[in-house]
């Protein structure tokens, strides 16, 4: 079962109490900047995990300015589509709404322990950029890379990223994706049920993202595994990641 810490409490809650039942996903974005799309990032994270869980959810995007062009931002780092932020208060019915937001905040920014109703809250420590920050656009000129370089730090501790930080992500997915292609010209094998197990284990443990992806450098160089267990289970992670691991499949060798 997927836990998450409840900022408000200081203690993990499910996610997901009701088994199955409709979970309502709000994201609080404020402004245009890498902060808001890791805020993003993180609600989407949390939509993928509770799927593949079987859980049902929607999710609400609430962003005071800046909507039209968060949005763009958050298409291109393959984060999925938002719904409109209304009367939420009317629902559908969902057994639990989760909360996604910067805290702490600063000049406002964010959400406070208290607003916006019940429901636990997703806390997202901002991202800090050594140096001038780059524009948006230059930013997103490798959204994969950044959207890695982000999964690469814990949501709760500040994201500090520069040039360099998006260089050594977008070296790991060229070798990730050049070795999916790679196994994936042998015969396919399940999941090892273990390393299923580590990786659910990983992400359940409030999104801990960076313990998933050291269990996929563990796949990589694991001896006792065969390149078709490889490439499902990089397929198998990539649902909740969504780096495109496969990008590379049917190149030349």
């Amino acid at each position: 079962m997927l836990r998450i810490l409840d900022a408000r409490t200081g203690e993990p809650v499910p996610a997901a109490p009701a088994r199955r039942g409709l979970t309502r996903i709000e994201a609080h974005a404020s402004g245009l900047d890498p902060t808001a799309l890791r805020v993003l990032l993180t609600a989407d994270l949390l939509v993928r995990a509770l799927e593949l869980g079987g859980t049902p959810v929607w999710t609400i995007l609430t962003a005071p300015r800046d909507q039209p062009e968060l949005r763009t931002a958050a298409t291109h780092l393959a984060i999925r589509p938002f719904e409109e932020d209304r009367d939420v208060a009317s629902g559908l019915g969902e057994a639990q709404v989760i909360h996604v937001a910067r805290w702490p905040t600063t000049g406002g920014r964010g959400m406070a322990p208290g607003e916006r109703g019940e429901g636990p809250l997703a806390a997202v420590a901002p991202v800090q950029w050594a140096g001038s920050q780059p524009s948006l656009p230059v930013l997103l000129a490798d959204p994969a890379a950044l959207r890695l370089a982000l999964l690469s730090v814990p949501r709760n501790q500040p994201a500090r990223l520069d040039g360099s930080a998006l260089e050594r992500a977008a070296g790991q997915l060229a070798d990730w994706r050049r070795a999916v292609a790679g196994w994936a010209r042998q015969p396919s094998r399940p999941v090892p049920e273990p390393v299923r197990g580590r990786l659910r284990d990983a992400w359940e443990n409030d999104l801990d993202l960076p313990g998933v992806l050291d269990v996929l450098r563990d796949v990589a160089c694991a001896p006792d595994l065969t390149d078709g267990a490889r490439f499902e289970t990089y397929a198998y992670a990539d649902r909740l990641l969504a780096l495109d691991l496969a990008h590379d499949l049917g190149s030349p060798a």
